[in-house]
């Protein structure tokens, strides 16, 4: 199991919670290609909208990436985008400002935002911890990482029996019978 960050506008992570999917580095499909399922991915939303909007500087997302391959979305106007199935879970979001000390990729650094110029990132499995506890998503942490500014922390390992069934989900995509081609 690994541990990501990708980065979007809150409208755009938005539209993917409600769809089921998640779409980093604007439809790139190297980035999706690199997830597998079982992997846990965080967004990050910089601001509300994609050109402008305001401020958000929180984390908006947290999921479960399923199985099945990437595929190809078309949009229309010539804009077809690479997504991945994935079973977004209950959270609040999380504002970043008082986590920025406790992350390995923002510690100590006077441009933390410079991390997520990246678009997609991994992270560590402890970072994963921290952001899903911020967002109040406890149900499988105890199974990742470490952190001993946690309570109830205990080295564990990154494996983690659970599966999106397990967990509350906040939405539910249509089946892979239903997805759109």
């Amino acid at each position: 199991m690994r541990f990501w960050i990708g980065v979007a506008s809150r409208d755009h992570v938005r539209a993917g919670v409600a769809g089921g999917f998640c779409q980093l580095c604007h439809g790139e499909a190297a980035p999706v290609r690199r997830l597998r399922s079982g992997d846990r991915i965080v967004y990050y939303s910089p601001a509300t909208r994609m050109r402008g909007g305001e401020p958000v500087q929180a984390f908006t997302a947290i999921g479960l990436v399923e199985g099945g391959e990437p595929y190809a979305y078309d949009m229309g106007g010539d804009f077809v985008p690479f997504r991945r199935p994935v079973a977004f879970l209950e959270a609040s979001e999380a504002p970043i400002r008082s986590l920025l000390p406790r992350l390995s990729f923002t510690e100590g650094r006077a441009s933390w935002g410079y991390a997520f110029r990246r678009g997609a990132f991994e992270i560590t499995p402890k970072d994963y911890r921290v952001i899903a506890c911020a967002m109040g998503v406890t149900d499988h942490v105890d199974q990742v990482g470490s952190d001993p500014a946690l309570p109830g922390d205990a080295e564990s390992t990154s494996r983690d029996t659970s599966s999106a069934k397990d967990l509350p989900l906040a939405s539910r995509r249509p089946s892979a019978s239903t997805k759109p081609s």
